[in-house]
């Protein structure tokens, strides 16, 4: 499959579990990783989100002194047309409806809108293909990295390891959303990078996939 590198970011509790969008608490990790994440998008020509991790956290989805595309996936392509991403000066808005249903207009008069109704596959192929995108950074939920890690694509995975906190519960999301069956084959990688902090209870960590 043609695609671009992809990488992603997570942080995760000490029991392996990201906080859900109904039960997102704000802030809860530190500044530095409020930082990192920051930092990880200067590097990427396109960021990529699911539409329930967008809303929760009103992501409006910029990287300083540059403008990837910002692109969103959902089944049905609703987004409340007042987002704070449809006011906020950025690279182009990609939307990508994987669903049967029409997406709503209502939101092309504040901001411009281009909408793919294709699989998530084929989505990562016309970005590398008509968008010349090279690099991807995926900033969740749990359920994108699921598909993504399903195909395989999934170059570098960026988790920042919350140590501080524990969320519990069976229905708990983890990095690759709700836990369910196995993934198709389990996947290597290999640490690329390793900063401990514990003067905040949390250590930042880099994944390669070892192909």
């Amino acid at each position: 499959m043609r695609r671009p590198k992809i990488s992603t970011n997570l942080a995760i509790s000490a029991d392996g579990k990201i906080s859900s969008v109904s039960k997102r608490p704000s802030g809860w990790t530190s500044p530095q990783d409020h930082t990192r994440f920051l930092e990880l998008r200067e590097n990427a020509d396109a960021i990529l989100v699911g539409r329930g991790t967008l809303e929760a956290d009103q992501m409006t989805m910029t990287a300083k002194g540059r403008s990837p595309l910002r692109c969103v996936i959902s089944r049905t392509g609703r987004i409340d047309p007042k987002h704070p991403i449809f006011s906020t000066p950025g690279g182009e808005i990609h939307l990508l409806v994987t669903g049967p249903a029409d997406p709503p207009t209502g939101f092309e008069s504040t901001s411009p809108v281009i909408v793919h109704r294709m699989s998530l596959e084929t989505f990562l192929e016309t970005l590398a293909d008509v968008y010349q995108v090279k690099s991807l950074h995926c900033e969740g939920g749990g359920e994108l990295i699921r598909s993504l890690a399903e195909m395989d694509a999934i170059d570098e995975f960026h988790v920042t390891l919350a140590g501080h906190t524990i969320f519990g519960g069976e229905k708990a999301p983890t990095t690759t959303g709700i836990p369910r069956d196995f993934l198709p084959k389990s996947t290597g990688f290999e640490v690329g990078r390793f900063e401990a902090r514990p003067e905040i209870g949390e250590c930042f960590l880099t994944y390669r996939r070892k192909r």
